[in-house]
C-alpha cells in the first residue's frame, strides 16, 4: 500500500512555480506605473501661469495704464487670460467694459490700438428697451449709465456697468414708457453695447439732481 501511495503521489501534477516571479515583477511594475501617473497628475494640477490682474477700477473706454496692472499666478485652466508678458500691450489698450479691482483680465475686456477707425470716437447705438429697463420719462440729452443685466435665469450674472457716461440722442415711447432709444458711446465699447442690446440685456440708469 505504501508503495502504491508513494507512486500515486509522484504521479500527481506539481504546481507551476516558474511563473510566480514574473507575476510579482508585473505587480511591481503596475504599482510603479500607478505611482508615476499619480505624481504626474499632481504636478499638472499645480501648474501655474502668469496672467494680468487689474488693481484699480477702469471705466469702459479708458486706458488701463501700467500702474493698474499686477502679475497673478493662476492654475492653467485654458482660459483666455491676457498673459503677464503682454502687459505693455495691455497698458496701452482701453477697457471695453468697466473692470473692477481684482479682475483677471480676459481677451474681450481690452481693445488694443488699431482695432478700427471708430476707436475713441463717438458712435450711436440703438436700444430696444423693455418696460423696467429705463426710466419711463427718459429724456433726450440726458447722461446715463448703461448696465448689463443677464437674461439667463438658470445662471444669472451680477449686473455690471458697461458704460459709465452715455448720451441719450433720441427717445421714442411706447405704452407710456421709453421703448426705443439712441445713445452715443465711445466706439471702443459700441460692439459690446450692441451685443447686449440685441439680447435685451441693457438697462439704462439716470442720475438726476434732486429738486
Amino acid at each position: 500500500m505504501s508503495v502504491l501511495t508513494e507512486a500515486a503521489s509522484r504521479a500527481l501534477p506539481q504546481p507551476v512555480r516558474q511563473r510566480r516571479p514574473a507575476l510579482a515583477a508585473l505587480a511591481v511594475l503596475l504599482v510603479l506605473g500607478g505611482a508615476l501617473a499619480t505624481t504626474s497628475l499632481v504636478l499638472r494640477a499645480d501648474e501655474r501661469v502668469s496672467v494680468i490682474r487689474v488693481t484699480q477700477r477702469i471705466g469702459a473706454g479708458h486706458p488701463f495704464g501700467s500702474g493698474a496692472l499686477q502679475e497673478a499666478r493662476v492654475a492653467d485652466d485654458g482660459g483666455s487670460y491676457w498673459s503677464w508678458s503682454q502687459r505693455d500691450e495691455v497698458a496701452a489698450a482701453v477697457a471695453t467694459v468697466a473692470v473692477l479691482p481684482g479682475t483677471l483680465l480676459t481677451g474681450p475686456m481690452a481693445a488694443v490700438g488699431g482695432n478700427g477707425a471708430a476707436e475713441g470716437k463717438p458712435v450711436e447705438v440703438g436700444l430696444a428697451l423693455k418696460p423696467g429697463q429705463a426710466p419711463y420719462d427718459l429724456r433726450r440729452g440726458e447722461h446715463v449709465q448703461l448696465i448689463h443685466v443677464s437674461g439667463r435665469r438658470s445662471s444669472p450674472e451680477e449686473a455690471t456697468v458697461v458704460v459709465e457716461d452715455a448720451l441719450v440722442e433720441s427717445v421714442t415711447y411706447s405704452a407710456g414708457s421709453a421703448g426705443l432709444a439712441t445713445v452715443v458711446v465711445d466706439g471702443v465699447v459700441a460692439p459690446t453695447v450692441a451685443s447686449y442690446a440685441v439680447n435685451g440685456e441693457i438697462a439704462v440708469a439716470v442720475v438726476r439732481a434732486q429738486g
